[in-house]
Parts: C-alpha cells; structure tokens; sequence
C-alpha cells in the first residue's frame, strides 16, 4: 500500500452474521459478470500474418487441435501445411458494454494473439500463464453481434528465442491449441484486478492484498470485504475500507487484516475452503482460500504444514505427455473425470501430487483444493545439456510472475518448482527476481540447479534400476534387488544441488515402467530382459514391477530421509514402440482403463499398501540365504499419523503358497515415528523358492504387507 493510502484508508473490522436470503440477494444483485466463451469454436490454419476468409474445421474450447473435426493433418510437429492455427467464434452481451470488459485466455499455445471485431486487441507469447487482454475499446453491448479470433502459432518454432516452449525429452508431439478456459470479465469501476490472500493460522486472520483500478478518477471510494465458509451464506470474517482515491488507470494496493470467527484449518485430510467476496461497489471479486500455512524445516528435513511436522506421499501427473496419449479425448476438461482421478489418487494413500513438467488446466487446481492434495507445481523446463530450447530469466520472470499471481489464493499449491532436471543459472536468476511476490512465503525447488534459499527444497530422482538400461549411468555398484543392502537411504544429489543443505523431495525413482498392456517401454526393455530374461510374459512383469516398485517406496520411506515421497507417474502417457525415445513410450502410468480408472491390479495392492500412512519395510532384499541356518530378519515399522498406533507385526515364510513357519510381535508405534523389530527365524532344510512376507495389522485396520521373494540355497 502506498503511503498516500496509508494515510487516506480507515480500516474497520465487522463480524456479521447473515441470514442465507439476505445475502444471497445481495450478491446476485451486483457484481462482476463473468462469461465463459467455452464451446464450440471455428478454426482453420495459415499464415501468421493472414486471418484466413474460411473456417472450415470446428474445435472444442478448452481443448487441442487434433480435436478438430474435420481432422488436420500432420498435427503436433512443424509441418508445411501451416505456421499457424485460427480460432473464429461470435458471441453477444447483454445491454451496453460496461465500463470493464477484459479477456482471459488461461493457456493456450503457441503464441496468443486476439482480433475483436476486426481490430487487434493484444498479443500473449507465454503458453503456461493467461493472456488477460483489454477488450473494451471494441467491443459491441445490447446483443450486438462481435466477433473473436485468435491466432495460436502451429508449433514450438514460432516462439522466440528463449521463451520456454514446454520442450521435454520424453515427448514427440507439441500439440497447439487453447487448452484451457476462455472468458469474459465484465464489470464496473473501480475494478479489481487481483487479491493475494495471505492466511495467519496463528492469529486467525487472513492478510488481504488487493489491486484496485479504474479508467477514470475517484475522490473518495470503500472497498467492502467479506468471508464465507466455501458454499454457505453465512460471513465470517469482514471489513471495510473508506477513502480511496485513485488516478486514471493507476492501479492501487490495498491491505486488510481480516479475523475469521472460528477459524478452520485446510488440509489433506481435512480441506476446509473459505470465500472471499471483495466489493467496491461496481465490482465483486470472489475467491477462494484455505488457512494453511506450510514450510521445510532445514533441521529435522521435514515438511510443516500448520506448525507441524507432515510426511509427503504421492505420484505424479503428466499433462502434457498425456495430452498426446492415443486415449484421452477430452478427459483432461471433463471435471466429472478429473475429480475421479484425484479421488483415485488419494486412495492410494497419496496426500501429495507434482504437476510434473506443466501445469493442468485450471480446473484440475479447485479441484485438487477441494479433494485435498499438496502440489508441487512444476513450471514445463526440462533442459538437461542437449535442449533445442535455451530459455533466459529475461523471458522466465514475466512467466513466472503470471504463474503465481494466477495460483497464490490455492492452498493446494505449496511448493513453486521451476523447473525439471536441470542445471541452469537462469531459473534461479528468475525465481530469485519474483519469489518476494508471494507473501506466504511457499518454498521454491530448483530442479538440478542450486537451491536458492535455506528454507527451499531439492528434488531427488535416484533412478537405481537405471544401470540395467545403460551401464554408464547411476550408480555402478547396482546390479539388482539383492544390492539394496549398500544402497544408502539418502537419495544421491548432484553438486550444485548440496550447495544448500535442504530437504529432499525424492519425486521420481524405480526406472521399471511397463506401457498399459504390460509390454515394457523403451527405455526398461534391457532391464526386465536382464531382470526376467528374454521370454517373460506380461503378468510375470506385471507382478515384478508391482512388489519392486512397492519394496523401492517402502526402503525410501521407511529411512525418513526425505519430506516426501512421490512415486512417478499415476498419469502420462502409454505408447507401444521399441524404439530409443522419443519415438518409442518413454514411461507409462498404470491404468488399464482410463475411462473407468482402473488400476493393474497387482500395482493397486501392492503399492497402496507401500504408501499406508503406518506403514513397514521389510529389510531383506531377496539374496540367496543357506538352508538350514538361522536368520535375523530386520522389519521398519513407520507412523506418519499425528498420534500413537497399536497393533502387531507378524513375518511368514511361504512356499507355494504356504505356510512354512510365522512369528508374532506386538508393536507400539508413536506419533511420526520409526522403529525397528527383529525376527530370528531358522530357514528351512529344502532348497527352493520361498515367499516372505511382513504383515503390520491391527484392530479394525486394512492389513499392510512388505513381501520379497526369497532362494533358499543349499550351503556349500
């Protein structure tokens, strides 16, 4: 705030409460309108200078253009046919054109430019943040015919040199289109442009920053707050401010502390969402928050969500590589779809998801706010040395800055990732020029690069199986399973990332993907030959990807070494093919029907039971043991639950199913807490294939399992 307003502004606090009626009526009788030009829209490719004379083609908005019907060619990749696609559609408001009239695009790529009516109204380079333009000056009220067109570049190649296209190693096709909403903003003045909520959980209170602006001057203006729980009439929290003043086109800062009656706190477990309502009398923004606040601990290495120590476990989603699965249609704009995913996903027991290497449409955010999931928000730059793409921070910060003013308000989003496995000075130069503008203060991760403050994060992607694709990379003293015993339990860094001594995040590991129908990708081939030999079938791998991906989850969780925990991927793409990537599925997630969302079965039980809140490991890794000797079996039984756990722990040594011998100890778990059992058992005097298996159980509570298979050799 200024201290021209400083000086202006009286701040008064009100707690009210209001009857359903009144203040439903109340807000359906002022405010902004807000009208979306989703829908079907018509389109045709050309030059980038020319609007074509004829639209042929119609498209879905939101959506990409292999949805055009009829299709266009050699889409996703540079092509002859065209250097750019248009986008026509006509729309009309009702009554005169109001004071305000803006336009959002949330995404769309490559390149944005608008024409209303014929006229140019602006142009929007940055493909991952909105185009938010001024339409006023062209457009028609009192249901008047306008027309729209928007002109997306046809490929990567029309950005410029060193705007971040979303390059990334593991895809082949870079399919344009408005992938994300597009709306109308129409309302009076002193218009509000953006409000960052900024929660006290402490105090109860709520930080309000708002940006007010009006075309034409005012001598004395109130600006009116109100906060309700998400979906109820009932206020909260208010205030009102007197005696603003504003310049023509000047846009004010305004702040307000504002208590919450009763303040709830948003969780995973628990993700309770508030309202704000902001009136100036012309316009009513509103938005929604939660009272959260969330941290790393640079001592302990924990995340703090609220004050307090929380364990982060989850996966990932690809869109971007999913947007060019053979199966998505237009699953990625279906809510009805996409909150049965993120419902999918925390049953799995995952809190957590990293929007890996892009961001999702704006839908999948309220979402993810209202199911209750933590996100690493990873903006789409994956260099790695042999990159097409250089971007500079020059071009990153305006991305950057769009990014968090368009996400700040989700408490969903608590970690800005800039970017992906890559060494650069220029994010951290970015990330450094904008991080002040967000007053919650969320961590950044820097990919590869140095960490740029004390309280940021590091991701870790310690690929082990990685040397059984080629021998040069990772680590070369891993060879299989059996050497989880010199695998230490934090996840290897590279230089510039231990410049800081911070958390890790270890959101990436295994290197055992298999595509949709159990056959492996291109780059895990050579690891399951090596693994299963040449003529495994598709449940033998199945099963194997299944136990080792729940036996890596459990030895990284189990060592607490790291604040999260985030298995790769739940959703990307599945593409058939032998060959080196791109060409060929690179990774793969695990349904084997996405419209129903079923997972492989054996990976749904296996590593669900790996991500259980209380959890174990057990610590044997399937090297040969002598029959007939005595064995001390290690079990790590683990609490991520905020109070104490009961139950017992029970190891079995099956042999074709079974039972060979079992043993029993109980077990007293606190809260976030490790220990450690020993079972001495004396193997069995017949050589052969075994079964091991710990089981962590209690009254009332789904079983939990760590399994190994086991070879009990003849000593020699």
């Amino acid at each position: 705030m200024t201290h021209r307003a400083a000086r202006l502004l009286v701040v008064l606090f009100v707690l009210v409460q209001c009857s359903t009626s009144s203040g439903a009526a109340a807000r359906m009788q002022r405010g902004r309108a807000e009208q979306s030009l989703d829908g079907l829209w018509q389109v045709a490719e050309g030059s980038m200078d020319t609007i074509p004379t004829t639209f042929n083609h119609t498209l879905p908005v939101p959506g990409l253009i292999d949805m055009a019907k009829p299709a266009f060619a050699e889409v996703g990749a540079r092509s002859e046919r065209r250097e750019a696609f248009w986008y026509r559609r006509t729309f009309s408001i009702e009554g005169p054109a109001p004071t305000i009239a803006v336009l959002k695009v949330n995404k769309a790529k490559y390149g944005t430019k608008v024409w209303l009516n014929g006229q140019v109204v602006g142009e929007h380079l940055p493909c991952f943040t909105p185009a938010i333009m001024d339409v006023k000056p062209h457009l028609k009220g009192n249901g008047q015919k306008n027309e729209i067109i928007i002109r997306v570049g046809a490929d990567r190649e029309c950005l410029p040199e060193g705007q971040p296209g979303g390059w990334d190693f593991e895809k082949y096709l870079y399919i344009p289109g408005i992938y994300d909403s597009v709306g109308l903003i129409l309302t009076g003045a002193p218009y509000v442009v953006n409000v960052q909520t900024v929660p006290n959980i402490r105090a109860g209170r709520v930080r309000v920053i708002t940006e007010v602006q009006s075309p034409a001057p005012l001598s004395s203006g109130s600006v009116a707050y109100r906060i309700r729980q998400a979906g109820s009439d009932q206020v909260v929290g208010a205030a009102k401010v007197w005696g603003l003043t504003l310049k023509p086109g000047e846009i004010e800062k305004l702040e307000v502390n504002i208590p919450i009656r009763k303040c709830q706190l948003w969780t995973p477990e628990r993700p309770f969402l508030y309202e704000l309502e902001v009136d100036t009398g012309a316009d009513v923004l509103r938005t929604r928050f939660g009272m959260r606040s969330f941290r790393f601990d640079r001592k302990t290495g924990r995340a703090v969500l609220n004050g307090k120590p929380y364990f982060m476990r989850g996966t990932n989603v690809c869109i971007y590589r999913f947007f060019e699965d053979a199966e998505r249609g237009d699953k990625p704009w279906r809510a009805e779809w996409v909150r049965r995913l993120h419902k999918k996903l925390k049953g799995m027991h995952w809190n957590s998801i990293r929007y890996c290497i892009g961001f999702p449409p704006e839908i999948w955010y309220d979402i993810a706010d209202e199911e209750g999931f933590l996100i690493q928000d990873e903006f789409p730059i994956w260099l790695l040395s042999e990159a097409p793409e250089k971007p500079t921070a020059e071009k990153i910060v305006p991305e950057y800055t769009e990014w968090m003013r368009q996400r700040w308000n989700h408490p969903c989003v608590v970690i800005w990732d800039a970017q992906n496995e890559s060494n650069t000075e220029e994010t951290g130069k970015a990330l450094q020029a904008v991080r002040h503008l967000d007053l919650s203060g969320r961590p950044w991760e820097n990919g590869w690069a140095e960490p740029q403050d004390s309280g940021d994060c590091v991701e870790a992607h310690p690929y082990l199986f990685i040397r059984m694709y080629n021998k040069d990379w990772g680590r070369t003293d891993f060879g299989g399973l059996p050497d989880m015993v010199n695998v230490s339990g934090v996840p290897p860094l590279l230089e510039a990332q231990r410049k800081l001594d911070v958390p890790i995040i270890n959101n990436e590991y295994a290197w055992l993907w298999l595509n949709r129908d159990g056959t492996p990708t291109c780059l895990t081939a050579n690891v399951y030959e090596k693994l299963l030999g040449p003529d495994s079938t598709t449940e033998q791998r199945r099963v194997l990807y299944a136990q080792y991906l729940a036996a890596l989850t459990e030895f990284w969780r189990c060592h607490r070494k790291c604040a999260g925990v985030l298995h790769f991927c739940a959703l990307g793409y599945s593409r058939a093919g032998d060959k080196p990537r791109p060409e060929g599925g690179a990774t793969s997630d695990h349904f084997i029907d996405l419209e129903a969302l079923t997972f492989e079965p054996h990976f749904e039980k296996h590593v669900r039971e790996a991500f259980a809140p209380v959890g174990l490991m057990l610590d044997y890794w399937s090297q040969p043991l002598p029959a007939g000797e005595e064995h001390e079996f290690k079990v790590v039984a683990i609490n991520d639950l905020p109070s104490e756990w009961t139950g017992e722990v029970q190891l079995h040594l099956l042999r074709n199913e079974k039972e060979v011998l079992s043993q029993t100890r109980a077990l007293e778990l606190g809260a976030l807490s490790r220990d450690e059992l020993s079972f001495r058992v004396a193997l069995p005097q017949e050589s052969g294939d075994y079964t091991l298996l710990a089981n962590l159980s209690a009254e009332d509570q789904p079983l939990v399992r760590s399994v190994r298979e086991m070879k009990v050799v003849q000593a020699k």
